[in-house]
């Protein structure tokens, strides 16, 4: 459960907490027919989209980066025991996660640093866990930098003037424990983490989601966030999720990223992506397609 990826001197370790058959097409890909997606059958099933359900794989995963005395968190999951009502998938976990990071060499106590691409409920709810009757930061000694337009967005309540909420209680029980414990900071694109980890504009999908790009003796790697939540978006990036809430943005953003991946080779770490989870961006007949990265263990 366990695979690593050596981007120069960065040891970078991805850490599952679950995958499955769980989304409709027409509601995660709504912008995507389904002669689309038949069209590109040879590759996308089964890891991707199980034909005979008609269901896309979603993946979520934790990154582990290891650089220096850093050991960095990038997203933090759906989490444990997270009350999520109407969500069956994400509703009172109880998975390994703890168990997994330590395995990988980054138990909860040794973290330093818990980078938050954007604060939709599935990517900050092992940010804290359920401890002494209260939500307490599951990495004590960690500074955790999350999205400062996100962050205001919720904080002024913007997130629930929308017709999707996909903040929602993931705010008050995996952001706002952190703030009250005065372990948060606010991140914006430009800044440096850790001296390892760049952060870029990756707007659209939510209003302050950011990238993370690690860069190591000439190579590089790209934390996407939700830029993309399925390959098909590689071959077809106009199409949005049914999550974005800026549509047009989302696809500006998406297809600025997919020319500097194709351009730099850096290595694509998505978090909802199945088997193989990670890869690179060729380019392919006017447009880009997946090339899947061999893991080391």
């Amino acid at each position: 459960m366990l695979d690593t990826y050596q981007v120069g001197d960065v040891r970078i370790t991805r850490i599952h907490e679950y995958s499955g058959p769980t989304h409709d097409p027409k509601f995660l890909l709504p912008d995507m027919t389904p002669e689309q997606l038949e069209s590109h059958r040879s590759w996308m099933a089964p890891e991707h989209w199980v034909p005979a359900m008609n269901k896309l794989v979603l993946t979520v995963q934790l990154w582990v980066v290891q650089a220096g005395d850093s050991i960095i968190v990038v997203d933090t999951g759906v989490g444990n025991r997270k009350p999520r009502e109407g969500m069956a998938r994400m509703h009172q976990l109880n998975t390994l996660v703890l168990e997994w990071l330590e395995a990988a060499g980054a138990p909860a106590d040794r973290v330093t640093h818990v980078a938050i691409t954007h604060l939709h409920m599935d990517h900050v709810g092992w940010n804290t866990r359920w401890q002494d009757n209260r939500w307490t930061p599951t990495f004590p000694n960690a500074k955790y930098l999350l999205p400062h337009d996100d962050y205001r967005f919720c904080l002024e309540g913007k997130n629930k003037e929308q017709p999707l909420d996909v903040f929602g209680a993931a705010f008050d029980d995996s952001v706002q424990p952190l703030v009250a414990e005065g372990l948060v900071q606010m991140i914006r694109p430009g800044d440096e983490i850790a001296g390892c980890l760049q952060v870029e504009d990756a707007c659209g999908h939510s209003p302050g989601q950011v990238a993370f790009r690690v860069r190591s003796r000439g190579e590089q790697a790209v934390f996407c966030g939700d830029v993309f939540h399925n390959p098909m978006q590689i071959v077809l990036p106009d199409i949005n999720s049914g999550y974005c809430i800026w549509p047009d943005k989302a696809r500006q953003t998406r297809r600025a990223m997919l020319e500097d991946l194709a351009q730099s080779g850096a290595l694509l770490l998505p978090v909802h992506f199945g088997d193989p989870y990670a890869g690179y961006i060729r380019r392919e007949q006017g447009g880009y397609k997946f090339e899947p990265v061999e893991r080391s263990r």
